[in-house]
């Protein structure tokens, strides 16, 4: 399983914040709730019911290699990996935590890495990501498990977004990128820069080579390649939930670029199918990965045949055959040259490594004192927080361990003992959003009492409403969620982990800022107190089909 390296899991100083902190393991996980790969050579979309934004890919021989978004989460810039682009599981992550230190400290919901893009050039692995805040940064690699190198501004400015590098046949590198109106005052514009050789500093203030006000408003996120003489902008336009794939294609970097809509929902199911990157696979084949907007599910990951008629490419299956296709449900597998076992990214942990599966994000910069993995003491501690003085819901509450929603349907259960020293400590398991829920387990003078809170609007300083509490006999318990389809949670306790009952009413779960729903796990108290304070045991999260 693959798991942090390091026996404590928060590294707050700069000197531990290296990538090779992460030890990958070859165990193959396979979940439980959503497996794309069929077993008999095809394969089902969505490859990976879970939010992986704005994916790009890179094939190095027989890997193949998926990163994403990730906005405000820490570890940012998840990196998957796989060897036929249907089973995929998580190898690393870019960056250990977010700069700027003092910023991103504390929660910034919505900012952060946004569309990031992969490459391999010259031995090294290049990714290059915006911070629509403060601009352009890369980071380099030989082994994209990490350890990458520390970000480096290539472009100090406001608003400047989803940048992709081209590095052309004569070694000239090139590198496209987009605006965000929100911080640019400027948006639907395709802008080509020059880069130095080694594509690490921008030699000029880049040209705006395409304006989609007119015919595609809201273009953005542009992949750049190079194939038959042609350089081709892959770019999204129309808006994340209702969009569609937009091919640019010159035989000159700066254009004029002629334009060809290639990929929309057409008469399908899948909305807004747009934003990702193509790859070649090692028989000829070209595949294109993408993201459909699920609501509270997130980003979810879909994969679609390509080819190319008259040097522009068809993506999905194009029924009428006017060249714009459509996505697929369901299709035969990708040809690698091999057959490979099922896997899927993690999900569960049971807590008996020296660290945290790689599926676990905090929502801010991670402190040394947050928690800590136990090894072969076989549990996870989690330290009682004081929550800040200014505090009015969890959205500014920066020490919650969460994780993607993996399906569409699907239970949590984990098993905790909680020890706490103080009256108002709490533990407990949240589903995290815009609208918010958690169980919690909170010590008072009458003693341990389970119950369910629910914040709506919390972004928008929504006030906490706490439901009627039972009261609990026992330090150790089981607190549990059911999703259903729609993204519907119940909350539920048990005392032996057999007999369950419910806590509260169901919650709709909510979307993030430009993220899907979380659910996982936290532990804090209402006052600072000198010394030590509580803290609970979480002895392992299992996520399962529903009972």
């Amino acid at each position: 399983m693959n798991k942090y390296r390091s026996g404590i899991l928060l590294l707050g100083f700069m000197a531990f914040c290296s990538m090779s902190l992460y030890s990958q393991n070859d165990k193959t996980e396979v979940s439980r709730v959503w497996v794309a790969d069929n077993g008999d050579g095809t394969y089902k979309n969505p490859i990976l019911y879970a939010d992986y934004s704005d994916p790009d890919i890179e094939r190095v021989g027989d890997d193949y290699y998926m990163i994403a978004s990730s906005f405000n989460c820490v570890p940012g810039i998840p990196i998957l990996h796989s060897k036929d682009l249907v089973n995929w599981k998580i190898i690393g992550y870019g960056i250990d935590r977010q700069k700027p230190f003092d910023v991103f400290d504390k929660p910034q919901h919505g900012n952060g890495v946004w569309a990031p893009s992969i490459r391999f050039h010259k031995g090294e692995f290049y990714i290059y990501y915006p911070d629509p805040d403060y601009g352009i940064y890369v980071i380099k690699a030989k082994n994209p498990a990490g350890p990458w190198s520390d970000p480096v501004l290539i472009k100090a400015a406001k608003g400047w977004i989803d940048p992709c590098p081209l590095w052309d046949e004569d070694g000239r590198a090139w590198l496209v990128s987009a605006l965000a109106g929100s911080r640019a005052g400027a948006k639907s514009v395709m802008i080509v820069s020059k880069m130095n050789d080694e594509g690490t500093k921008l030699l000029d203030d880049g040209v705006i080579v395409y304006d989609g006000h007119q015919k595609n408003p809201t273009i953005e996120g542009p992949k750049f390649y190079k194939r038959n003489g042609y350089y081709y902008i892959s770019a999204p336009a129309g808006g994340v939930p209702t969009g569609w794939q937009l091919i640019l294609r010159s035989k000159n970097v700066y254009g004029p670029y002629e334009e060809k809509i290639v990929l929309d929902q057409g008469k399908t199911i899948i909305n807004g199918p747009h934003q990702g990157g193509w790859v070649q696979t090692q028989s000829g084949e070209y595949w294109f990965i993408h993201f459909q907007d699920k609501d509270a599910y997130g980003r979810i990951i879909n994969l679609e045949p390509m080819k190319w008629v008259n040097d522009w490419p068809v993506i999905g299956v194009d029924p009428d055959g006017d060249g714009k296709g459509e996505p697929v449900l369901t299709y035969k597998k990708p040809n690698v040259g091999k057959s490979y076992p099922i896997c899927t990214p993690l999900e569960s942990d049971e807590f008996n490594q020296p660290g945290l599966g790689l599926q676990w994000q905090w929502h801010a910069n991670p402190q040394p004192n947050w928690a800590f993995t136990t090894g072969a003491l076989g549990y996870l501690r989690l330290i009682c927080i004081p929550q800040p003085a200014s505090f009015v819901n969890f959205w500014d509450i920066p020490n919650l361990l969460l994780q993607k929603f993996p399906a569409p349907e699907f239970m949590v259960t984990a098993r905790m003992t909680f020890n706490p020293l103080y009256n108002n400590e709490k533990t407990g398991l949240i589903i995290m959003g815009q609208d918010y829920s958690y169980i919690s387990v909170k010590q008072s003078d009458n003693g341990l009492a389970v119950s369910q809170t629910v914040c709506l609007n919390a972004m928008k300083q929504g006030k906490e409403i706490e439901g009627k509490a039972a009261k609990l006999t026992s330090s150790t318990f089981f607190l549990r969620v059911r999703v259903r389809e729609g993204a519907i949670c119940q909350f539920s306790c048990s005392n032996d982990g057999k007999e369950f009952f419910d806590v509260g009413e169901p919650f709709k779960a909510k979307k993030g800022m430009w993220i899907g729903a979380k659910v996982g796990l936290f532990a804090t108290r209402t006052d600072y107190k000198a010394g030590e304070v509580g803290y609970t045991d979480v002895d392992w999260f299992r996520i399962e089909r529903n009972q």
